[in-house]
This record gives C-alpha cells, sequence and structure tokens, in this order.
C-alpha cells in the first residue's frame, strides 16, 4: 500500500526523492525501491500472536449487538464488559487495554452489519461520464453445458461508462486469478486503462476488510495489480444500497446474459466460449444503447486515446506453488487432486494455478494441464500418468479412475476398446491389457488419430500386434499408402490371387500382409517395393526382411 501511494504521488505530482521520503517518513532507498517495482520486496513475516481474547469473542460480540437497541446511557462500557466476563464465564484473564482495543474495532464492524440489510429509500441522480476516465467491473453467474455436465460459472464484465463498450470473459470461478486475469484481458482489448478510476462492489479478491466510509483494506495481490497498471480503485456502499453506483456493468452483465447465454451454451472447454464471447463482443460495436444516436463503436474511438497506455509487460496473474506428489501420483492444490506424471512421485513440482487452468512444471517445461476444479475433494486424473505403473500393475487398470475419467472426456474410445478385447481374447487378460497400454504410449509421440487409424486397420486385419500399429501409425502420420493391401488368410479364405478378398477390395483397404510376404515367390506376381518400410528402421521390419530375402533366395 504505501509503495502504492509513493508511486501515485511521484506519477501524478512529480515529486523527488527527497520530496517523497519527507512526505511519507520513509527513507530514500524505499522511495527508490518503490519507484522500480510496484511490488515490495518479500519480508520474513512475523509469527502469528493469538488473541487472548479468542475464547470469549462470541460473547463480547453478543454484548455489543444488545447495545443496539438499547438506551445510549445504558449501554456497555469496558468495565462493565469485564465484570460480566468474570461473572458470567469466569474470565479473567485478558487486560482492560485489551478489551477495550477489541470493541474499538469490533463496535462499528456490528453496526455497519446490522445496517447493511435495511431497505435503501434515497433517490438516485444521473452522472454525466467524461471519455476514458471510468469503467466498471463486476461478476454474473450463469450456467452452461461443458463437456457434456451442467455447470455454474462466472461472467467477467469490464464496461467503460462513457462510451459503453463491454468486454466479456468467462471463468470457472469469481476467484482472485480470474479477478485480475479478466482485467489484464479487458485492457489489452481495449488498448489502454481508465485514467481515474474503476468502480467495484466490495467483492473478495479485492477488499479484505470493510473500514469507515470509502474507507477499504486491500489485498496485497490486488494493491499490486492496480498499482502495476497505474490505476485507482472506487469501491461502492456496501449492500443493496451501493448498487446504483455502478449500475451500468449491473444492467450489462444482466443484458448480456439474457441475450447471448440463453439457451446455456454447450461447448467442449472454456477457452472456445471465450472466443465466442471476443467475436460478440467485436460485433455489438454496432449497439446503440437506448437513447444514444451515436453506437457503442463510434463513442469509443473517440475514447480509445484518452485512456493511460498499458505498461511494456503483463501482469502475471497466477499463483505458484510447490505442491509434493503423492504415492497415488496426484497432488493437492486448493483440496483439488490432479494427476502428474508417475515419474514425479515423492518429488515436488512447481504449479501455475491459473483462472481456468493449472500447468504443472519440470523446469521450464510444462508436464501436464489440467482445468481448474471448483469443487472440495474433486480430482482430475490423466490416463497417460499412470501407464508405467500400469505396466507393471496391468491388473488395476479396469478399474483406474483416470480411465473412467478418460471415457467421460472421450480420449478412451470405441476403437480402443475394441483393441483390448480383442488383445485379452488373444492374449489373455493380463497381457492383452498390458500390449493395449503399449499402444496408449504411443499417443506420446504420434498423433492420436494415426494411432486409432492404425488400431482400426490391424482390427479389419485381425492383428494386435502393437509394432504392427505403430507401422501403420507411422504411415497414416506421414501421409503415405503402402502397396496393394494383402488380407491375412488360410485356405478357403476367397482371397485372389493379390492376397485381397472381395469384402476388402470393396472397402478399399491398403494392409500389407505378413503371411503372404513370407510364402514363396509366385512368378505369375509381382513382388511388392520394400523402399517405403525401409525408413521406419523398425527392428521388426528388418527381421521381416530378412525372412523375405530368404524365401526369394528359395
Amino acid at each position: 500500500m504505501l509503495f502504492e501511494r509513493i508511486r501515485r504521488a511521484r506519477r501524478e505530482q512529480g515529486l523527488s526523492g527527497r520530496e517523497l521520503a519527507a512526505r511519507f517518513k520513509v527513507s530514500r532507498r524505499t522511495v527508490r525501491q518503490a519507484i522500480e517495482s510496484p511490488v515490495p520486496p518479500k519480508r520474513k513475516p512475523p509469527p502469528p500472536r493469538p488473541s487472548v481474547l479468542e475464547p470469549v469473542k462470541g460473547f463480547v460480540d453478543e454484548m455489543l449487538r444488545e447495545d443496539l437497541d438499547a438506551p445510549a446511557k445504558q449501554r456497555h462500557t469496558i468495565v462493565r464488559i469485564i465484570e460480566r466476563l468474570a461473572a458470567e464465564h469466569d474470565f479473567e484473564l485478558a487486560r482492560q487495554t485489551t478489551v477495550w482495543e477489541y470493541v474499538r474495532k469490533r463496535r462499528p464492524e456490528i453496526k455497519a452489519e446490522a445496517l447493511a440489510g435495511r431497505r435503501h429509500l434515497e433517490g438516485v441522480v444521473p452522472q454525466a461520464k467524461r471519455p476514458g476516465e471510468e469503467a466498471e467491473v463486476d461478476f454474473a453467474d450463469f450456467w452452461l453445458d461443458l463437456a457434456g455436465q451442467r455447470r455454474k460459472c462466472v461472467l467477467f464484465t469490464l464496461r467503460l461508462s462513457y462510451s459503453g463498450k463491454a468486454v466479456h470473459r468467462v471463468y470457472a470461478t469469481a476467484s482472485q486469478e480470474a479477478f485480475l486475469e479478466g482485467h489484464g484481458e479487458a485492457f489489452t482489448v481495449l488498448g489502454g486503462v481508465p485514467s481515474v478510476h474503476i468502480r467495484y462492489d466490495n467483492l473478495k479478491p479485492a477488499v479484505k476488510q470493510v473500514l469507515f466510509g470509502r474507507s477499504r483494506l486491500e489485498s496485497a495481490r490486488w494493491a499490486s495489480f492496480r498499482s502495476w497498471y497505474q490505476f485507482s480503485a472506487f469501491y461502492c456502499t456496501p449492500g443493496e444500497a451501493g448498487a446504483h453506483e455502478k449500475g451500468g456493468v449491473e444492467h450489462e452483465g444482466g443484458r448480456f446474459r439474457r441475450k447471448h447465454l440463453v439457451p446455456p451454451p454447450a461447448v467442449d472447454s472454456l477457452a472456445e466460449l471465450n472466443e465466442r464471447l471476443a467475436a460478440i463482443d467485436v460485433a455489438e460495436d454496432a449497439r446503440h444503447i437506448h437513447g444514444r444516436p451515436t453506437s457503442i463503436g463510434f463513442d469509443f474511438e473517440q475514447e480509445r486515446s484518452l485512456l493511460r497506455p498499458l505498461p511494456a509487460d503483463d501482469y502475471d496473474c497466477g499463483i505458484d506453488l510447490t505442491p509434493t506428489v503423492a504415492r497415488n501420483s496426484r497432488i493437492t492444490v486448493r483440496q483439488g487432486y490432479y494427476s502428474v506424471p508417475a515419474k514425479f512421485i515423492g518429488t515436488k513440482v512447481r504449479v501455475k494455478l491459473r483462472a481456468n487452468e493449472l500447468w504443472v512444471f519440470d523446469g521450464r517445461q510444462v508436464v501436464a494441464r489440467h482445468p481448474r476444479l471448483t469443487r472440495r475433494y474433486t480430482y482430475h486424473d490423466i490416463l497417460d500418468h499412470y501407464l508405467e505403473i500400469l505396466l507393471v500393475k496391468p491388473g488395476a487398470f479396469a478399474g483406474a479412475s483416470a480411465l473412467a475419467q478418460a471415457r467421460a472426456e472421450g480420449g478412451f474410445t470405441k476403437v480402443h476398446e475394441a483393441f483390448w478385447a480383442a488383445a485379452k481374447q488373444k492374449a489373455g487378460d493380463r497381457e492383452g491389457t498390458r500390449m493395449l497400454i503399449e499402444v496408449l504410449l504411443l499417443h506420446r509421440r504420434l498423433p492420436a488419430e494415426a494411432v486409432v487409424k492404425a488400431m482400426e486397420t490391424c482390427l479389419r486385419i485381425g492383428s494386435v500386434s502393437t509394432d504392427l500399429v505403430a507401422i501403420e501409425a507411422r504411415k497414416a502420420m506421414e501421409g503415405t499408402d503402402a502397396e496393394d493391401a494383402e488380407l491375412l488368410a488360410d485356405d478357403g479364405t476367397g482371397a485372389d490371387a493379390g492376397g485381397r478378398s472381395a469384402g476388402q477390395e470393396a472397402a478399399g483397404a491398403r494392409v500389407i500382409s505378413l503371411h503372404a510376404r513370407r510364402l514363396p515367390p509366385d512368378p505369375r506376381t509381382t513382388l511388392p517395393d520394400m523402399s517405403k518400410y525401409d525408413r521406419l528402421l523398425n527392428p521388426v521390419i528388418t527381421r521381416e526382411s530378412g525372412q523375405n530375402r530368404k524365401g526369394q533366395g528359395a
């Protein structure tokens, strides 16, 4: 807070370092630190000191609430409170100054709490806004279908008071990360920051405590964020009495929700919905606010140049954490559980908690990305993180929570299910499951579409070879075609001389028949060209090519 006041005095009044040090009664070193960076250097926090009044604070609060309706000359004094605590609760540990300090702080708070619920009956006065000076911010709740599930999210809205230009973004929760990130997105879209202030209600991401009048005890990160972008905050009166003080954004949130979020939108991710909202915001520049002859976009062009310029760098809105990876390959962040690769079990990892996502880092490399969880004790597992463990314990695969989540999210497809069933039928449950896990490991270095296509090809020819899946996946990835496919066939399968059945001919399948290539060559047929397979550099292909050459020599 001190750094923010020093920077604002330097910015608005142009005071020198000596003058700033004299005004704020700090050293010039502290002034230099405030000018160089809006974030104060970290200090060692003092150990917490619990209050001796902790066991009886509730009883003291009850006495102060009784005073609200008591006659003015018959209210509790400090001495009377101490006497009642000793007589009724056998409490004599607190000194008179300790009780006095607590009552001095709590009496106005209790009075404010009692007045907050009363109906506001005063009238309001219309205001004229000047270009580029003010904006308003608010959150609004709404429902959507996210990946097939009905969920409640929040709509962040920042609205310029003069032109009515608004920026909307969707976040999983009304967290401080979402609050800061929404401001950053809005400032980037607008190309600047309001030059006077932005109006807020007393929302938790910004305000830790409501004091007298307009004074607020702000959170440290919020004060740092405001100092970074160099703007001031105007806090409305608590409760319904202050709702009219930012009526523009209150109306805008409801209007936008009714027009563009009804019926509840169905999307696969919040990023997809935010792309839609960004396009809607651009289209709404042509909208006319009631009673205005010009459009929102026209009025915004007038105030765009009057906004305060953006800083050179963006503010990092995420939180860095270092949780420990448990034996179940999960980390705990804000009472939610997220999986990480199994190789990190027992170590600490660096986590970046953002508004809608959680990133896990190994050094500077992102090793896991999860959507941010909004409910306590819920989890989000990724099947790929457990594959090394499941290779050793394939019996745990069928009941794994990561498998259930992969099925629900569509990552474990019907093709995977069919390949798993065929592998278990051919090699048994344990070995068949291990073969499927080896195929799942291919997803780390090959595109998922190519691996799925390769499994479909292998299922058509009746093979569950993981090596053949890798071959076909590389072919699909590189966009190359094999020679004319030959179906695996025994006597009586109905295959033609080239090894193709009528059904395969109709389906247009192009699969190499390993069985047919091991047979002695027929002088009536043309041998396939193996040059396209040489670059695969797979040991299986090398062995097969050697067998083919032996067959040709025979």
